[in-house]
């Protein structure tokens, strides 16, 4: 009998997993029969984002947190398909830092490629699984979103690949209900251009806190602070924008922090991470883990411990994205159709926590590029995906993060080799900080100059005038938002 995987989620991890086992064929492999479930009306995940808040057109969560003007906040050298390289998508070198359209147009690119859409229902998402022990079958149950007819499928082989950056978490602030402002959760911001003028409250000190932060500053925010609960994020930052520790309590409008200070706020955004949530799954298949590089009940980062026909694509913290999860589905791919033996369950056990042993041991950002570099290299090593130079990458990741550190609205402005191609990026013909336009026609084809569509009173010295961009020329993810909690 023919082999039945069933994917659940086609964003990127989702696709990567289709893509795999496209590879697979492509070399003469007979490959399983395969359904991917996608509740979005197209593939792409977070990126295929339809700018709705809340609830989509079909009263679903709305699963998508990206917003309009997010650039590439790493990159995009760190993140490319070592099989399908930028060059071949665009036909030509582009800047290191591109923003979410022309990211997705990428992601896309390649998959359109690949005879997989047929894999792919859309408009249906998943409902309820059960699996039983003597066939060692998954049942699926999904609901057509469209029809809101339910069917059942069968499968021997589950992944799951549904992101973790859709489930805010939402911490509870005494008097924050009284706030007489605007407060919401990162997952529903769809734009700065609300905050010019404001004073922003921004509780969080991540990927998220730091971009939206940024992206206020750029929008003519009046002030920006980021509320930070252990360590502040150190960035040498624009002038209407400080850190303080954690907020303690809310008294109308004004937030009173730890150590004693206070200030006035218009609006509050909540930059405090996801959960893991996978109302799909039953409690004894589903992962319950904080945001780590390496989640304890996962051999290799992928196959569960206590079930080896269930798989999860994705479900760590992340300075690799794309091409990690290109390395995690073709391990996948590989031990659904017998090409890895998995060990047995104690060697598995001894594999896992020699991972989460030597993460323990991680001392800073750096330690943590190279812990992934070397997860990805283990992956790689065990299957015929593509290897690309690992080092170099990890090399990127650290060049990147100094440069954040020197110049935190320039770091967009640098740019980086290929280490798929050796092609160096081309600089952009508008630096971030006045690119005011995210289309990818205007990525592409627009002229250096300012955006018409500026929100009214936006000055030089709101986007940052001269005295903000001394030396931004410097800066160099990964595409990292809002996944981290309060830290």
């Amino acid at each position: 009998m023919t082999l039945r995987v069933g994917i659940i989620g086609a964003g990127p991890s989702g696709l990567a997993q289709l893509r795999a086992f496209e590879s697979a064929r492509q070399k003469g492999a007979v490959i399983p029969d395969i359904k991917c479930f996608e509740k979005q009306d197209d593939w792409g995940g977070q990126w295929n984002n339809s700018w709705r808040i809340g609830l989509d057109g079909h009263g679903e969560p709305v699963h998508s947190s990206m917003y309009r003007h997010l650039w590439s906040n790493g990159p995009k050298e760190c993140l490319e398909f070592s099989d399908y390289s930028f060059d071949e998508h665009f036909g030509r070198p582009i800047s290191s830092f591109p923003p979410r359209e022309v990211l997705f147009d990428y992601i896309k690119g390649r998959v359109e490629k690949s005879d997989v859409r047929k894999y792919v229902q859309f408009n249906a998402v998943a409902r309820h699984t059960s699996y039983n022990e003597v066939t060692q079958e998954f049942t699926v149950t999904v609901e057509d979103l469209k029809t809101n007819l339910t069917e059942t499928h069968v499968f021997d082989k589950l992944v799951v690949a549904t992101g973790h950056f859709h489930v805010p978490a939402v911490p509870e602030f005494k008097g924050i209900k009284t706030f007489p402002g605007e407060v919401l959760h990162a997952h529903d911001f769809r734009g700065a251009e609300r905050f010019n003028g404001k004073r922003l409250l921004m509780i969080g000190s991540s990927y998220s806190a730091e971009d939206i932060g940024m992206q206020s500053h750029k929008m003519g925010a009046a002030s920006i602070t980021l509320s930070y609960r252990t360590t502040p994020m150190g960035y040498d930052w624009p002038w209407n924008t400080v850190e303080r520790p954690l907020v303690t309590h809310f008294e109308g409008n004004t937030a009173y922090f730890s150590d004693g200070t206070y200030d006035d706020f218009d609006a509050v955004v909540l930059c405090t991470g996801y959960q893991h949530k996978y109302p799909f799954l039953p409690s004894e298949l589903s992962l319950k883990s904080p945001n780590v590089l390496y989640p304890s009940n996962l051999y290799k980062g992928v196959v569960w411990q206590q079930n080896t026909n269930l798989f999860y694509l994705g479900a760590q913290d992340q300075y690799y994205t794309f091409n990690m999860f290109d390395a995690q589905a073709w391990f996948a791919r590989d031990v659904m159709i017998g090409r890895i033996q998995l060990p047995a369950l104690d060697e598995r056990e001894a594999d896992i926590a020699d991972w989460l042993e030597r993460q323990a041991a991680l001392s800073d950002h750096d330690a943590e590029a190279d812990f992934q570099s070397d997860y990805l290299r283990e992956l790689i090593d065990a299957t015929d995906y593509p290897s690309f130079d690992l080092d170099a990458v990890s090399q990127l990741f650290k060049d990147w993060m100094h440069n954040k550190h020197t110049d935190i609205l320039g770091y967009r402005d640098a740019v980086h080799r290929s280490v798929v191609t050796g092609t160096m990026a081309t600089k952009h013909h508008t630096r971030w900080i006045n690119a005011l336009d995210d289309s990818m026609e205007r990525y592409l084809n627009g002229p250096s100059q300012e955006d018409s569509s500026a929100p009214a009173g936006l000055t030089d010295r709101h986007r940052g005038g001269q005295e903000d961009l001394e030396g931004s020329g410097a800066g160099p993810s990964l595409i990292r938002h809002a996944h981290t909690s309060v830290s």
